[in-house]
């Protein structure tokens, strides 16, 4: 609705139902305590409410917490016209969900995605229950967790001969930490990226397989798509947050990491606009040297 214009509106007023500042009046009073995100970060990660949550997640399954653990997402994803983001003149949309009986991942698209199918793509199975959803392939109702467990995301569909040969990762866990981590709560968020980008880095693997099979003729071109690969992030600020930040909304992390987002986005098509469409930005064969 409204072109570009509604685009960035929507966006911003889903920022703010998150708990972000996007109110430009508001801006320049919380931009300078957004300087100082790091050390917001690790006063979070020592905060008393981060600690009972750590401490809950170790010792009390959400399945005995019940009605005490919503999933705060859903009273937001419940306001979403589903009519009219999954219509058929619109762009492609898929969402990503991981089947917890038999760990594979089930790709959500069309009339499939529902307000149960977004909350399933980012259900955390030690803060949530799993969402149940009835397969069609099946005629019975599943479990699923974050869609991070089994691909994040799952490029396949995106290898369909309709869509174009370029990719483009928004990534947000980072790929490399230079510090080793110490205090149980970082060790088990370092577990979790490197399970989480393992699934990504299997594609990518076997994105750069295929455009090497290409390269030495061993593959006809136009045999297989040849994927170009294209990454956006902002490894350095992940490192400075600390796992706190990803179970507690606090305005001045989320106004930093939009802000990240925006200066992220605007170096990649500074760099790389004019290399859409005709090679990849991200160097594969260093990525898995």
């Amino acid at each position: 609705r409204d072109g570009r214009r509604g685009a960035r509106d929507n966006l911003a007023w889903l920022w703010e139902q998150m708990g972000a500042i996007t109110d430009p009046e508001f801006a320049p009073w919380i931009a300078p305590w957004a300087e100082a995100t790091p050390w917001v970060a690790k006063a979070m990660a020592l905060s008393p409410a981060f600690a009972a949550i750590s401490f809950a997640e170790q010792v009390m399954s959400p399945y005995g917490l019940g009605a005490l653990m919503p999933n705060p997402l859903q009273k937001i994803v419940e306001k979403f016209q589903f009519d009219k983001i999954c219509a058929a003149d619109g762009p492609a949309l898929f969402v990503g969900a991981t089947n917890v009986r038999t760990g594979k991942i089930r790709v959500f698209s069309g009339v499939e995605i529902t307000t149960q199918a977004i909350l399933a793509s980012a259900c955390l199975p030690t803060l949530f229950e799993a969402v149940e959803i009835m397969d069609p392939a099946t005629g019975g109702t599943e479990a699923y967790w974050d869609g991070g467990y089994a691909g994040n995301p799952a490029l396949w569909p995106l290898f369909a001969p309709e869509f174009p040969d370029d990719v483009l990762i928004v990534n947000i866990n980072p790929l490399r930490r230079d510090a080793v981590p110490r205090t149980p709560q970082e060790i088990q968020n370092r577990i979790n990226e490197i399970s989480f980008n393992a699934s990504l880095l299997r594609e990518l693997r076997a994105i750069d397989f295929v455009r090497r099979l290409i390269a030495d003729g061993k593959v006809a071109r136009g045999q297989m798509k040849e994927v170009r690969v294209h990454m956006v992030a902002d490894d350095a600020l992940m490192n400075d947050l600390s796992v706190a930040t990803k179970s507690i909304p606090v305005p001045t992390v989320l106004f930093r990491l939009r802000e990240a987002g925006r200066a992220a986005m605007d170096r990649f098509l500074a760099d790389h606009k004019a290399d859409i469409g005709h090679r990849g930005t991200v160097d594969l064969a260093a990525m898995f040297g």
